[in-house]
């Protein structure tokens, strides 16, 4: 994640609600809110943890009020050249979180997380995060699985999770990082310019 953005907080700002990478919209299966979250539109090239933590502060937290949620994290896609904010940014929002927003998760849902997420946080999640976080890990490998946990008509989701699934299901040893998927369904992808377009949202009723 940049110290030095290349665009002002405004416009950082902007994006971000452009993006509509944090959205709280629909309910799991406990009646639960949900914050959901789209890894792949995180433009960790252009936003400062400043920024990030402020519309967090401001946007988001004061609408999950004080009752207990649950977090959706979309990993399909995540590059960690275009998208991935780094280890030490991840620690500095999770530590920046307030202590009653902590307490009230319950629950992240981890679409799509892949081999070396998996092997990540299995190694480093019970250091990086306190508050047993790690513990609320929810790994989903298929979006069908999702419904399991969620209420399927309230939430949306871009368009390339369900091609992502259709690949999982043509080539499962992606599953495993056996094979990537980076060729076919990313090529030529742009850090915020072809998530922008390529976000055709589809609910399933």
């Amino acid at each position: 994640m940049t110290t030095t953005p290349q665009i002002s907080e405004m416009e950082q700002e902007q994006l971000i609600e452009k993006l509509e990478i944090f959205k709280i919209h629909g309910r799991d299966k406990r009646g639960r809110k949900i914050l959901r979250i789209i890894g792949k539109f995180f433009p960790a090239r252009f936003l400062s943890l400043d920024v990030l933590n402020k519309y967090l502060e401001e946007k988001i937290f004061p609408r999950l009020g004080r009752k207990p949620f649950a977090v959706l994290y979309v990993h399909t896609g995540v590059q960690r050249s275009e998208n991935f904010p780094g280890i030490s940014a991840l620690r500095a929002i999770y530590d920046a979180i307030p202590v009653n927003v902590r307490d009230n998760l319950q629950e992240v849902y981890f679409l799509h997380p892949g081999l070396q997420s998996r092997l990540f946080l299995a190694t480093c999640g019970r250091f990086l995060f306190s508050g047993g976080l790690y513990g609320k890990l929810r790994y989903i490998s298929r979006v069908d699985y999702l419904w399991e946990h969620v209420r399927r008509n309230e939430i949306e989701m871009p368009e390339f999770v369900y091609d992502h699934d259709d690949d999982l299901e043509y080539r499962p040893m992606m599953d495993y990082g056996q094979e990537s998927d980076h060729a076919r369904v990313y090529a030529g992808a742009t850090a915020v310019d072809s998530s922008v377009s390529s976000f055709s949202m589809r609910c399933i009723s």
